[in-house]
């Protein structure tokens, strides 16, 4: 009934949803590509390719998901040599990363909207032998229909935001039967067993595997397989070995004005200090080049550094999708974005795998028992606002072994997370068909 229900109201909501959800997608861009395979419809050589196949299906939202199914269809394809796997993503930027990044074997495709005719069509030319969700993403029509194909579902990563778990519990009554239809539930940490039992999954079929996300062994793997950047290429020198890097990851509107500001005092005090931003959205690149054009600044983009002599920027940015976690080779310091203007935070993890210490805002919902563990065991600095930022900055900047003490208790934290995916990873590979 509930999901019938679901079903009646959708058109109405799809309805209500689809100019907002078209404007962003028109603002990303390469919105126009593939865009059938959200309705279910594939043209014949997706079909072709997945006929002889029955394919682990990975479903992962947008860019960061989709690192982690990534790294897990890896560890995976370790375990299965023949392994075969569909991906599919739901923003441009995400499937514009996993097309550029998936091997071969991994077809990579749009989530098909949650819809019971959609669905059917699309479970019809993927035919998966087992689907696995990232983080939280659980739709009841897609549950639904693995649970009478009888298709084994696992929710891996599976971690609940503050707003997403406040959403979940106001509406438990409709959520907790598309919940009881998961297999297997792979849990970051043991609090969160309580969290998702709480919404209706069964306790017997939650494993604590630690994070994906945040896994030691994983991550130092994917850092010595991506390549720094060379900015001596082309007669560029703006960002030499002797300069400080000020480093603003994964900034959000405001972010980057409060960094440039900063970093215009503190540069006063360290006159080889350099500034790279690396905007969460790449369309913005356009109205933050506009916004800092106004400001005592030169400003270049990472992709002209990389071509051209830059030898007399102050600022860089970075310009394009999926390459931010070579670039952290170049900072100093990284602010962690979305944490001081807007909430939610981004991941940490990246900077300081790649042995830089990190200072992040009072906003980092989405991380937050990471960042608590982080900040208690002196393994990052929380700021909370502009003012505070300069004096944590100017002292790491100022210190370099209290960088490398910031960096050393970070690497200690991450230790519980350590195998993560490789246990989430042997938990899919044993996970059978229902009967």
């Amino acid at each position: 009934m509930i999901r019938f229900i679901y079903n009646l109201f959708w058109p109405l909501g799809l309805l209500i949803f689809l100019p907002g959800y078209c404007a962003k997608m028109i603002r990303r861009g390469g919105y126009r590509e593939k865009f059938g395979q959200r309705v279910g419809i594939y043209d014949d050589e997706v079909r072709k390719r997945l006929s002889n196949q029955r394919p682990t299906w990975l479903h992962a939202v947008s860019v960061g998901e989709v690192n982690i199914a990534l790294k897990l269809a890896n560890a995976l394809r370790a375990l299965e040599p023949d392994l075969h796997c569909v991906l599919t993503t739901t923003t441009t930027t995400g499937f514009a990363l996993a097309r550029k990044t998936a091997p071969p074997w991994i077809e990579v495709m749009y989530t098909p909207l949650d819809y019971w005719t959609i669905m059917r069509r699309a479970f019809s030319v993927i035919r998966p032998a087992r689907i696995v969700l990232v983080e939280a993403e659980v739709w009841p029509n897609l549950a639904a229909a693995a649970h009478a194909r009888r298709i084994p579902l696992a929710l891996v990563n599976a971690r609940l935001s503050p707003r997403s778990e406040r959403r979940y519990r106001r509406f438990r009554f409709f959520v907790a039967p598309t919940f009881r239809l998961l297999d297997l539930v792979c849990v970051p940490e043991r609090r969160d067993i309580e969290r998702w039992a709480v919404l209706g999954v069964p306790r017997n079929r939650m494993h604590v595997t630690g994070s994906i996300k945040f896994d030691p062994d994983v991550q130092a793997k994917t850092h010595a397989v991506a390549a720094s950047p060379k900015l001596d290429e082309g007669g560029s020198n703006a960002f030499s070995p002797d300069s400080l890097v000020l480093f603003g990851g994964s900034t959000h509107r405001g972010e980057e004005e409060i960094l440039v500001r900063v970093f215009l005092r503190l540069r006063e005090q360290f006159p080889s200090l350099r500034l790279f931003i690396a905007p969460r959205h790449v369309e913005r690149l356009q109205e933050i080049r506009a916004q800092l054009g106004a400001m005592p600044l030169r400003v270049t983009l990472a992709s002209e550094a990389l071509t051209c002599s830059t030898a007399d920027a102050d600022c860089m940015l970075l310009d394009t999708t999926g390459e931010l976690q070579r670039w952290y080779s170049i900072a100093t310091v990284v602010f962690i974005g979305k944490s001081l203007t807007a909430h939610g935070g981004q991941n940490p993890v990246e900077p300081i795998l790649a042995g830089k210490p990190v200072v992040f805002g009072p906003h980092m919902e989405n991380f937050a028992t990471l960042a608590k563990t982080l900040v208690s065991n002196n393994a990052a600095m929380q700021v909370n606002d502009s003012d505070s930022l300069e004096r944590a900055v100017g002292e790491l900047l100022r210190d370099s072994e209290s960088r490398q003490r910031l960096v050393g208790n970070a690497h200690a934290a991450l230790n519980e997370h350590k195998g993560g995916t490789a246990r989430t990873a042997r938990l899919v590979h044993e996970l059978g068909p229902r009967h």
